[in-house]
């Protein structure tokens, strides 16, 4: 399971259909252009609380998957804990790997 999601958040990565960072997926939630926000295990707690109220808000579904140290290397992106999906069949295919 855990390489599988992995493995599509590498393909969401490549493709373009992923953010990284606190401030960028702040606004694409305000836009409402997210289809999913991924937070890692080691954020703060009032940054996963901020960001999973603004998401709840606005209907986009958050999940904390892993540490930041590997989803940063897993997506290319250095010292990021904070990671949106932008495509909805990406969004889909990974809420469905992480709730198994």
């Amino acid at each position: 399971m855990r390489k599988k999601v992995d493995s599509y958040l590498g393909f969401a990565a490549k493709s373009r259909n992923l953010i990284s960072g606190y401030h960028t997926c702040l606004n694409s939630i305000k836009q409402k252009k997210l289809k999913l926000l991924i937070l890692s295990e080691d954020l703060s707690e009032n940054t996963i609380n901020k960001l999973m109220k603004l998401s709840e808000k606005n209907g986009i579904p958050v999940r904390i998957y892993g540490k930041s140290v590997e989803l940063s290397k897993v997506t290319g992106n250095r010292g990021r804990g904070v990671f949106g999906i932008t495509d909805k069949n990406f969004a889909d295919i990974i809420l469905t790997e992480i709730d198994e």
